[in-house]
């Protein structure tokens, strides 16, 4: 092993001082200079970095750079000198090395779009699917300035760990001197995008794909069993579920706006913590790239933001990114399958994980997956017992993303687009945005873009009637829309059309997109309500629903305040959209179903004093009969403003009556039925004859918030917040069922300490509001979060409190902006 001298410098510039800089001597040691097998896959430092990070006001990072090596290690030191501990942990998941350091037994504790696994499946999961083929056709799709990109992120995230474990201060104290926060290498960066791929599809199967092996593995056979569809288990899929992440989208043509300049509004609802979370920053070269938005961590271009001439920002999609195959197994071999009448075998992966034993050592578990021509054989036993592997059939899923290695071309792209004209190319070009839609503005373009263009599996209507099994056709209510189809027949394969992007995908034709003068929305529904004055249809089922079902309270929302802009029937004045008006009416925290219902429902609710209740319909469980008061609930639903903002009181109120309310199925709870001609007023009108059952939940939720210790009239700000430093921030907003189009959804129960984003929410997170003006770009933006995972830093709760204040950050982008800036630093940090 040969060792090589590396030298660095690090130099903090404050505003307007001129930089000296200071080099310090370092050794690369063992830990650093692994074995190379080529610079995209191992190499931890191969040539000289330098970069500029500048922080301006609640430290947001804007980094300069010389090339595009350069300007990954600017941006990976950054992200890891605000968030190691979170990185390092993540990265150690992409890698499957969980059980190695934290133990076989352990679940990680902040969620993220991987289903949740102990780690030994999480694992097995990622050395199953991320292999060293994959990682190659990844590193291979790459241009090279993304490559070097990548190599210099590596470096940049190494070098802030050693500068960290040789200074004095106290930053990342949880996890500096870990075992398990290890320097990393470009090959662990492409397995985080990667993954990033899969929140659609594999990512949602964790546990059926580390656990899927043969019926005779133990040595014992698994017989069939009846299918009983009452056992079946839904899947809880974090993105592309009916109730994982979502997102805010609006964007405004030019004719619709006071300035005549299109207008971009986007607002991911993701999460406040773990891997997945984003990170905002600027990212320059001159004369070739100046970008600013946000990207997940370890993920080294801006996923969501504006340059100089486009801004874009993205939505959870309905379209199906992921399919399901049921395979005839062979008689006597589990392992091979009947493919148009001759016998496949599939491919075995022997995998071994080094996990950490209670008394310190290290044990080997190992565990053989196999591979169909699909993809990983799943374990659906987990779904429903009938469905476990057996003796004559398997289950295979394929994800379309799983060979989409274009996605992050795409982004990069986008990164450098030139106008909307561009954006719009580039997106047919590619067809690799892995799982979202996009809407985009341009500069001098009168007009707004939405699409649903990237990789779709290409399942005709006509193929899926065809080819769905009988099994496929009782899973349906489980898994709406996915193509579960035989395996055993060719005609059942996933097509390709001439202007696919991959093959098995849909080609650019036959995927949704519209330009508007007025505005595009999405608020997750599917493409068939981006403008409700001109639906889209015409497109598979895979891809969403068209008509067909009611859209979410959310989407009917959005769309009440994008169109009653432009009516002038909102609280503000004119009839155009502006930044300051949009800026507010994304945070107004309006409440849909009180606005349309509350009025309806008090009557119902309230014509009684008390109620007496056995059984709690949210969560099902029985209850000792109890008469529970209504009076003071009802007293304080009548007072309350119908918003979550904070100071609103009685919000948890109606948050809690409604989600047991809306448990009520549609045809039953309304009057007036889903009408496509109507979908923003349609399903409308509480039907009186549930009287009684409303209030049966009323009382349960009154029930429930007694029983939380908080007042009836209890202030929004109060019940719902986030801690930071043992410092409790009142926040605004609630969850998508009640209607909130500002959202904050805590999973935590109000009895069990109130509404609290401190643990696995999701909610707003990093948010745009972005038009361009003669001179340059107008942004104003929010990370809700915070920057930085370190409680010991400023800049984890510096971002929040602003946001809780509703005081949107004006961000500088031109370099004068930035300099000018009153927190404008400097830190130049080199190596070489």
């Amino acid at each position: 092993m040969s060792l090589r001298w590396m030298r660095f410098g690090i130099v903090m510039t404050p505003v307007l001082s001129l930089v000296s800089v200071v080099s310090l001597m370092s050794l690369t040691t063992s830990a650093f200079a692994q074995s190379v097998t080529g610079d995209d896959v191992d190499a931890v430092s191969r040539r000289n970095y330098q970069a500029d990070i500048r922080r301006t006001g609640l430290g947001v990072p804007h980094i300069k750079a010389a090339s595009w090596g350069d300007l990954g290690y600017g941006y990976g030191y950054a992200q890891a000198e605000d968030n190691l501990c979170t990185m390092a942990d993540a990265f150690l998941t992409y890698r499957g090395e969980r059980s190695k350091y934290l133990g076989a037994e352990a679940i990680p504790v902040a969620a993220s779009t991987l289903e949740l696994a102990r780690n030994l499946d999480s694992d097995f999961f990622h050395k199953h699917v991320i292999t060293s083929d994959v990682l190659n056709s990844m590193i291979g799709a790459q241009p090279q300035d993304l490559r070097n990109m990548v190599q210099g992120f590596a470096a940049g995230y190494n070098r802030y760990l050693r500068t960290l474990r040789t200074s004095s201060n106290t930053a990342h104290s949880a996890c500096r001197y870990a075992d398990w926060v290890q320097p990393i290498r470009p090959s662990d960066v492409y397995r985080r995008m990667y993954a990033a791929n899969l929140a659609g599809g594999y990512s949602n199967f964790v546990n059926s794909i580390a656990s899927a092996v043969p019926p005779d593995a133990a040595g014992k056979v698994v017989a069939a069993l009846p299918f009983d569809p009452e056992q079946t288990i839904t899947p809880q899929m974090q993105v592309g579920g009916t109730q994982g992440v979502g997102s805010n989208m609006i964007a405004y043509g030019s004719a619709s706006v006071t300035t005549n300049s299109p207008l971009l509004f986007g607002n991911p609802h993701w999460y406040w913590r773990g891997g997945d979370r984003f990170y905002q920053a600027q990212l320059t070269i001159p004369g070739q790239l100046n970008v600013s938005g946000a990207s997940f961590l370890g993920v080294p271009v801006i996923l969501i933001g504006f340059n100089d001439n486009v801004a874009w920002t993205h939505t959870v999609s309905t379209a199906r990114r992921f399919g399901i195959y049921e395979l005839t197994l062979t008689n006597g071999d589990t392992t091979s399958y009947i493919k148009d009448g001759k016998k496949v075998r599939m491919t075995a992966n022997t995998i071994s994980v080094s996990v950490r034993q209670a008394d310190g050592r290290l044990g080997v578990v190992r565990r053989t997956l196999y591979r169909s021509e699909y993809g990983p054989l799943l374990n659906l036993g987990l779904l429903n017992p009938a469905l476990t592997w057996n003796p004559a059939t398997a289950f295979a899923i394929r994800d379309i993303n799983a060979t989409n290695y274009h996605s992050f071309r795409n982004w990069m792209r986008w990164n450098q687009a030139q106008s909307l004209d561009d954006f719009i190319r580039i997106q047919k070009e590619e067809l690799a945005t892995p799982w979202v839609n996009t809407t985009a503005i341009g500069r001098g373009s009168s007009k707004a873009w939405y699409a649903d263009m990237g990789a779709v599996p290409n399942v005709s209507n006509a193929q899926a009637a065809s080819c769905t099994t009988p099994t496929g056709q009782a899973l349906a209510a489980y898994l709406p829309r996915v193509p579960f189809l035989d395996g055993a027949r060719s005609t059942c394969d996933w097509k390709t059309d001439a202007d696919s992007a991959q093959r098995g995908a849909f080609g650019v034709a036959r995927l949704p997109g519209l330009l508007r003068n007025d505005y595009v929305a999405n608020m997750n529904d599917s493409y068939w309500s981006t403008n409700p004055k001109s639906p889209l249809t015409g497109f598979a089922d895979i891809i969403g629903s068209a008509g067909t079902e009611s859209l979410s309270m959310r989407t009917r929302l959005g769309h009440t305040m994008a169109q009653g802009r432009l009516d002038g029937i909102d609280a503000y004045t004119g009839n155009k959209a502006s930044v300051d008006i949009v800026k507010q009416m994304v945070l107004n925290s309006r409440v849909l179903t009180a606005e349309l219902f509350k009025a309806q429902v008090l009557p119902l609710i309230c014509a009684t004093s008390s109620v007496t209740i056995s059984a709690d319909p949210e969560t099902g469980e029985s209850l000792p009969s109890t008469a529970v008061s209504l009076s003071s609930a009802c007293a304080a639903l009548s007072a309350w403003d119908n918003t979550g903002n904070p100071g609103a009181r009685g919000a948890h109120v109606w948050d809690e009556f409604w989600r047991r309310a809306s448990l009520l199925p549609e045809a039953q709870l309304y009057k007036v039925q889903f009408n496509p001609a109507d979908p923003i007023h349609t399903p409308r009108d509480i039907n009186p004859v549930n009287a009684q059952v409303l209030q049966q939940a009323f009382g349960a939720a009154v029930l429930r918030i007694q029983n939380s210790g908080y007042a009836m009239n209890a202030a929004r700000g109060d019940t719902l917040f986030v801690t930071r430093n043992q410092r409790k921030i009142g926040l605004f907003g609630g969850c998508e069922n009640a209607g909130y189009f500002t959202v904050a959804c805590s999973e935590n129960r109000l009895d069990q300490g109130g509404y609290t984003m401190d643990g696995n929410p999701n909610g707003n997170s990093y948010m745009q509001v972005v038009s361009f003006t003669g001179s340059g770009v107008d942004a104003y933006t929010f990370l809700t979060f915070s920057l930085s995972d370190d409680p010991a830093s400023v800049r984890s709760a510096n971002y929040t409190d602003r946001y809780a204040a509703k005081n949107w950050l004006k961000l500088p982008f031109s370099e004068s902006d930035i300099r000018l800036d009153a927190g404008y630093s400097n830190t130049t940090i080199r190596e070489w």
